[in-house]
């Protein structure tokens, strides 16, 4: 059984939320959400991944990551069907809720050019890809990661390490802020819809010109 509420620290993203993060349709989350992680891999621990708040569920920081690499295993050609069963081998030999948001288990991926394995000690599970892949597909799990100590995930660029928008459960709940503060993009870009001028904005919140750019650019996408 495992704790179905907020706790500080750990992030409160709600379906819309997570759809505007990662730039995926509502309906799409929401089944991730309620079919799949709810009501198929919830069951592994007797429990679920979610909680209420108000008219919608949420989850913490390290579900929005395993729905993210499930995005980068629907990329590289994997279907979500093999992507839940892997989940729910490696949970059970782990004995982890998210398998998907530790280093230590994504960096054992392994591939032949026509198939995904995750190498387990002497066990491999495997993934029926349709694409070609190699060492760079497994750069992709780390490339907007980053990890903790303890090798979970504990930060996310949903637009590259290269934008300063960044999403870290111990700062503002988790929302995603401007990188090295904790202004919302949000409050940026409304400035900029107003009318105001990047270099106001920029000056006004002492943020240099590209950090404001990179906020109207989420928002913009979202």
């Amino acid at each position: 059984m495992f704790e179905t509420s907020f706790n500080i620290g750990t992030g409160s993203y709600t379906i819309p939320e997570i759809a505007s993060i990662l730039r995926l349709p509502y309906h799409k989350v929401n089944l991730w959400v309620n079919k799949y992680w709810d009501g198929e891999l919830g069951k592994v621990f007797e429990g679920q991944y979610s909680w209420k708040i108000k008219n919608s569920k949420a989850v913490n920081f390290n579900t929005l990551i395993e729905f993210y690499i499930l995005i980068l295993f629907a990329e590289a050609g994997v279907k979500t069907r093999e992507v839940l069963n892997a989940h729910t081998e490696l949970s059970k030999k782990f004995d982890t809720k998210y398998p998907f948001s530790q280093k230590n288990i994504l960096e054992k991926i392994r591939t032949d050019g026509k198939k995904i394995f995750l190498r387990v000690n002497d066990d491999t599970i495997s993934l029926d890809g349709t694409k070609q892949l190699n060492l760079m597909f497994i750069k992709q799990f780390f490339k907007n990661l980053d990890f903790g100590e303890d090798s979970i995930a504990s930060k996310f660029w949903p637009l590259g390490r290269d934008k300063a928008v960044i999403v870290d459960p111990k700062r503002q709940f988790g929302h995603p802020v401007i990188e090295k503060t904790n202004i919302y993009p949000e409050t940026i870009f409304n400035l900029f819809q107003a009318g105001e001028p990047i270099e106001f904005i920029a000056f006004t919140y002492d943020l240099n010109e590209k950090s404001v750019r990179d906020a109207i650019e989420y928002c913009t996408a979202a």
